[in-house]
This record gives C-alpha cells, structure tokens and sequence, in this order.
C-alpha cells in the first residue's frame, strides 16, 4: 500500500494543474500524505482507478458510472466520497432561437438538433435521452449535429456545446442543447445574442462531478481526506482562491442518487456495456 493517496485528475484545462498543486501543498500541510497526476482523458483514468493503480480520482460523471460497472464486475468497491455544492441538482436544457417555429418538443419532428461531444453528459447524453422519454428518437425522428470538442474529456471541455450554440445561431440547427449554466454564460458573453433564445424542454436535475475512491485506498485513509476536503473553508484566503478556481465554495458529501438518468442514457446509447468497456460506436478518446 502506498504511504500517501495518489489521485488522477484530467488536463481539460492548464488551471488543473494550479488547483491540484494547491490542494496537494494545503493536505499535505494537514499533515496527509498527498500527490495528484494528470491523464489525458477520463477512460484512462476511470481503468486505472478500479485497477488499483491510483487511490482517488476526481471523476466526470461519466466516468464515475464506467468506474463502478469496472469495479463491479472486477469484484472490488468503489466509493464518492465528496462533491461540489455547484455538482449537485443541476439540469440541462434545449433552446431554439426566439423566432423558431418550434413551440413544443415534438414540433422537432424531422429537424436539427445541435449537440455537444460524443461523450458530454450535459450536452449530449442526458438531453437526448429526455427527447427519447418524450418519445422522440434521436437519428430518427430528428438529426443529431454533433460537435466533437475535446473528445475524451467527458463535456468538460466547453467548446462542444459552445459550437452547438453557434450553430443555432447559425441557421445550421433547429435547437441546440447545453446545462443550463452555459446557456447563461454563452448569454454574458455574447455566443447567444440576449433575447435570441427560448427555452424548449428542460431535463430533471441530475449531479456531476465526483471525487471517488478506488479499492487500493483504506476506509482510514479515504476518512480523513473527506474530513480534510469537508473542512475547507471559503473564509480562507489561500483556500479560496483554489475553490473558486475549482467553481465551488463548498465540498459536499458524495452521493450516488443523481446519477439514474445519465445511467439511462449510458444503457440507450450502448456508450459502455454493463462491465464498463467501451461500445460507443467511434469513440477514440
């Protein structure tokens, strides 16, 4: 076993590496033996973590579900251990440009439909499979235009659904999907003109991002990082600054309550099968 608790993190962003460093100085302050490293996308990541070969991963949704269905049928245990408060009940939603004939979700019968990657919960899994529970089947009763930006890295990168916003805009699609975050950012920074989109369909709120442990990390070792991240506090300067690069101003505790409806996309969509191999169709991370 190692001394200290090696954590995976994906590169989706240079700022990665300023957070965990800072994590990795305040922990190890704590007195926890504590270093990161960095993968390249979250397949990579999420194996290596059910194999034993890191102890924590910071996991995008997505790879959160591949790694308990690799765990699972390797037989070992996987665990959350803590959130965001900004990861908890989020929704996405599907917009169409305020002048579109489209008025209700079935009126996107034979239209366009702007995504993002082929592996963004938000933009792309989640909102499909809500048109598919409306009854709308996606390549059938209406074209999927997929934007593959920084494939691999699980709709962290936003330029995915950036690209879907344009294309609305564009005249290239007939909706577009994106979380209902971005839908405001892409607002204040002008990808979306004000009041050039409405609001067609919003999904049921679901929860992102997770910190995990895999099965080489004790229940005494996992405590006393969750009660470590637990106690960070906002009101400090040094921690602050860290957390508002990580978009949070508090860890929660882990939860796998929020997770059933990118469950239900992941099973619709043959993305990874029930032991958490790889069967989307063309997805080369």
């Amino acid at each position: 076993m190692r001394e200290e608790i090696l954590l995976g993190a994906v590169a989706y962003d240079p700022k990665v590496v300023t957070i965990w460093t800072g994590f990795r100085a305040w922990l190890r302050d704590q007195g926890l033996p504590f270093d990161y490293v960095l993968y390249a996308h979250y397949e990579r990541q999420a194996e290596d973590l059910a194999a034993g070969r890191i102890d924590a991963a910071w996991h995008s949704p997505l790879a959160w579900l591949r790694t308990r269905r690799l765990a699972s049928a390797a037989g070992v245990e996987t665990r959350p251990l803590v959130m965001r408060d900004t990861d908890r009940d989020l929704t996405s939603v599907i917009v169409v440009r305020s002048d579109s004939a489209v008025h209700t979700p079935a009126d996107l019968k034979g239209r366009t439909i702007a995504v993002g990657a082929v592996d963004s919960p938000q933009s792309t899994l989640i909102p499909l499979r809500h048109l598919a529970a409306l009854g709308l089947t996606p390549g059938t009763d209406f074209e999927v235009l997929r934007h593959d930006t920084g494939v691999g890295l699980h709709g962290d990168h936003i330029g995915g659904e950036r690209d879907a916003a344009r294309a609305l805009m564009a005249g290239a699609a007939d909706a577009a999907c994106m979380i209902d975050t971005n839908h405001l950012l892409f607002g204040q920074e002008g990808t979306l003109p004000p009041g050039g989109t409405r609001l067609l369909a919003r999904t049921d709120p679901f929860d992102h991002c997770v910190l995990a442990a895999g099965p080489s990390l004790d229940a005494d070792r996992a405590g006393r990082l969750t009660e470590l991240l637990l106690s960070m506090s906002y009101e400090d300067p040094v921690v602050r600054r860290l957390l508002d690069l990580e978009g949070l101003t508090q860890w929660l505790p882990g939860r796998e309550t929020g997770f059933g409806q990118l469950t239900e996309a992941v099973d619709m969509t043959g993305f990874y099968d029930g032991d958490g191999r790889v069967t989307a169709d063309g997805y080369l991370p």
